[in-house]
């Protein structure tokens, strides 16, 4: 994982395949607390509606949240899944803010959000 095409960065995810979650040491610096709180959302995700869940950061330091199947994967369920990014965004809209700022600050180094505040 880690970064990928077009200056994309993955923060975590989870793969309910491999039973995995990953969380980007790039951002160590993190609170614990937040970890904790992505790794749950990941984990709770891929159990819920399978398949792989994703939290990136675009280049311009928005969070996308994405999801995806294997091809051959019955047991994924595409609508549940949609409607839990949405449930996600609606409900930890104060976290992912957060993180938004959090990257912009320290690996985009923008200031002008600081004095947006």
């Amino acid at each position: 994982m880690g970064e990928n095409r077009d200056n994309r960065v993955v923060l975590c995810g989870a793969n309910a395949y491999e039973q995995k979650y990953y969380f980007n040491e790039q951002f160590a610096g993190i609170p614990e607390s937040i970890k904790e709180e992505l790794h749950v959302i990941c984990v709770l995700f891929t159990e819920e509606v399978g398949g792989v869940f994703t939290i990136v950061f675009e280049e311009d330091g928005s969070i996308s949240l994405e999801t995806n199947a294997e091809e051959d994967d019955l047991l994924y369920d595409e609508i549940s899944s949609g409607l839990l990014v949405g449930e996600i965004r609606r409900n930890r809209q104060e976290l992912l803010e957060s993180l938004q700022l959090y990257y912009r600050v320290f690996v985009l180094h923008d200031r002008t959000v600081l004095e947006e505040g």
